[in-house]
């Protein structure tokens, strides 16, 4: 049992970093390291169990991992066929498609060196492994802790929900995307009104863009209240121009009306992790809900939200990925010059 005690261990900071903020980046990283830490103790009690069950459970953890990346690779691919198809060419756009090549393209490379092997391409080959080891590593982290914080359900009353705005179609009406952060936000006014608390309001937040005619909280505003919502129960921000700006020009509104509030924020599920992080050091006191989003925009929606919490990390990050490419060149030239 000794050989859980690590998991254990993990697993309790994890839970007691969650108690005390949701919305840190170490919350996914904690929970990866917990998981990561169980493998090797199911690995100790392999010898205490039957012989086929043994056999199932390490195919289970080598083998299903080694097929699920291949899947994953075709799936990424076509779903980037999909974008394109459906939203352009744009480079975000091109993402999901992109990774699926990448891991192809890593598994043809281990396949070449393997038989084709010199000693620096052998260093270079193990340096690029290790750093794909490394970001799949934090990506399964993020996607994992992602998902469980996107269950944050509505508890008690709130003084306010906030909106996040995006860009409108033909500069003056709301597109899909931004719509369903607002049906969102209008159910969650709803039903806060029908528990009979205190009445929140709905707070839209977004400027005027360089092509937009009217700023995209005025929009959102009208939608709503195209929609049967009570013009008194929403407020405007309509200077903010980025997520960060979002948070605080709206924090400040709301600390003026009520110094002590309470808040949700409203994004799309796949912005829901990253906007929670910008709120906690906005000094927002709320969390942050995620609205649905068309299943074929979702995976490179999620991979650029990656990127950004990756490079928002990047001191750390780039110096955990030079480290292991240090690690690997010293190790592989290092041996032959013993």
């Amino acid at each position: 049992m000794l050989a859980f005690v690590p998991a254990a261990v993990l697993f309790l900071v994890f839970l007691v970093s969650v108690r005390e903020d949701r919305r840190r980046f170490r919350n996914a990283v904690l929970l990866g390291l917990a998981f990561l830490s169980l493998l090797p103790a199911l690995l100790f009690q392999l010898r205490h169990l039957p012989g086929a069950v043994a056999v199932t459970v390490v195919v289970l953890l080598f083998l299903g991992p080694a097929v699920g990346i291949l899947v994953l690779g075709a799936l990424l691919i076509a779903n980037g066929l999909t974008m394109v198809r459906k939203e352009g060419r744009r480079p975000a756009n091109l993402l999901s498609g992109l990774v699926g090549l990448a891991i192809y393209g890593m598994v043809a490379l281990l396949v070449v060196v393997g038989t084709r092997g010199s000693p620096a391409l052998d260093a270079a080959v193990l340096a690029l492994l290790l750093l794909s080891l490394y970001v799949s590593f934090i990506f399964v982290c993020f996607l994992a802790y992602a998902f469980l914080y996107g269950r944050i359900r509505v508890r008690g009353d709130v003084d306010y929900v906030v909106m996040l705005g995006s860009g409108l179609i033909g500069g003056e009406h709301v597109p899909p995307l931004l719509a369903s952060r607002l049906e969102k936000g209008r159910r969650i006014h709803a039903a806060q009104l029908e528990r009979g608390g205190r009445v929140p309001l709905l707070l839209t937040s977004g400027g005027r863009g360089p092509d937009e005619k009217v700023a995209e909280a005025r929009a959102m505003a009208d939608w709503l209240i195209a929609r049967g919502v009570p013009e008194e129960h929403v407020r405007v921000e309509d200077r903010s121009r980025t997520t960060t700006e979002n948070m605080i020009f709206s924090r400040e509104m709301m600390e003026a009306d009520r110094p002590d509030y309470r808040c949700v924020v409203v994004t799309n599920n796949f912005h829901a992790f990253r906007a929670a992080m910008t709120a906690r050091k906005a000094g927002v006191n709320g969390q942050v809900l995620g609205s649905p989003t068309a299943r074929y925009f979702w995976p490179s929606a999620t991979i650029r939200e990656f990127v950004a919490v990756f490079w928002e990390h990047r001191v750390v990050n780039l110096g955990i990925c030079a480290l292991l490419a240090g690690l690997a060149v010293f190790g592989v030239l290092g041996g032959l010059g013993a």
